[in-house]
């Protein structure tokens, strides 16, 4: 694998006007968050009845009017595997046609800086451990969310074609599980960190004896606290400018059986934890290799306890507009 390329760090104009796509969404609202923070000044943002990213046109007519000079593309149609598998055109459609829109329509408008956001997904179902970059496109896909996968990779693709064609330091980064404030909790879309923190505040508020979760609990898989990811998105778009999708985690993993137990003590449940081994347990491990990261300057800050208290106070404080 070819070394991650920095370049002199070229700290982004606080008071330039800054597009977030997506700005609503589990990452994009952390980005949103992270760039106040920063001192930006000019952040534009859109609710998807605002502004369709399908519609080319309408985009197109966007950026004519905002004239953005930095973009992240966190925009997306998202959903579990059962949403994945059961709607596949509708994941493979959308989300190219995001992409496209925003992606033709920042590179009319003169976009200076880009960072657009896939997933982990888009490595080979069986990559070796832990997952470098250059497994892309190595091997068949995880045929549950292949069609998001493809598109996502669509995405890096695009980039590295507006690189080579227009010069543009345009870059794309890959997060693994996401997880804090914004998140999924419903009972049927939410990923795992979530659906583990519902259950298990819902069981210590009932005072119930035990809590099932499925499978043997020991399949590895690694969470970064979306606050870091902000980071990660800020730090990249300030010191790294390379054609490789750049993975963003933490580098390590727990156990679902570990994560069920920290989340156990986080909500306060004192009850017993069965395991339902006739459920499956998906792949044994997924962990992203974040050498490229770390040659970036950047490493993740929050960690796994301390991430999963903050987001179960968030749940608790936001629980009953959450499941209304």
């Amino acid at each position: 694998m070819t070394e991650a390329i920095a370049f002199e760090p070229t700290p982004l104009e606080r008071d330039a006007t800054f597009y977030v796509a997506g700005h609503r969404g589990l990452v994009g609202s952390a980005i949103w968050r992270k760039l106040e923070a920063e001192g930006f000044t000019n952040l534009v943002g859109r609710s998807s009845s605002e502004l369709d990213l399908k519609d080319r046109e309408a985009v197109i007519a966007f950026f004519r009017e905002t004239k953005p000079k930095y973009v992240v593309l966190a925009a997306a149609k998202v959903g579990g595997i059962l949403a994945n598998n059961t709607y596949p055109v509708d994941f493979l459609s959308d989300n190219l046609r995001i992409q496209v829109n925003v992606l033709d329509a920042a590179l009319e408008a003169g976009v200076d800086r880009l960072l657009f956001l896939g997933s982990s997904c888009i490595y080979p179902k069986f990559a070796e451990q832990p997952i470098r970059e250059d497994s892309l496109l190595t091997g068949h896909l995880e045929p549950t969310n292949d069609a998001y996968a493809i598109a996502k990779i669509a995405g890096i693709m695009h980039i590295q074609a507006i690189r080579r064609q227009y010069g543009k330091p345009w870059i794309s980064a890959m997060p693994t599980n996401l997880y804090g404030p914004g998140d999924n909790f419903s009972p049927t879309g939410s990923h795992v960190l979530p659906a583990l923190i519902r259950r298990y505040d819902e069981a210590a508020r009932n005072g119930d004896a035990s809590v099932v979760n499925w499978g043997t609990g020991s399949p590895r898989r690694e969470f970064l606290h979306v606050d870091d990811m902000a980071a990660a998105c800020l730090h990249l778009l300030e010191n790294y400018d390379g054609p490789s999708q750049v993975n963003v985690g933490t580098g390590s993993d727990v156990t679902i059986k570990e994560l069920a137990q920290i989340v156990a003590d986080a909500v306060g449940f004192e009850g017993e934890t069965e395991w339902d081994i006739s459920k499956p347990d998906g792949t044994p491990q997924k962990l992203l290799d974040v050498s490229y990261l770390a040659d970036a300057g950047w490493t993740s800050s929050i960690g796994l306890d301390e991430g999963i208290r903050s987001t179960v106070e968030w749940y608790r404080a936001n629980a009953l507009s959450l499941r209304g």
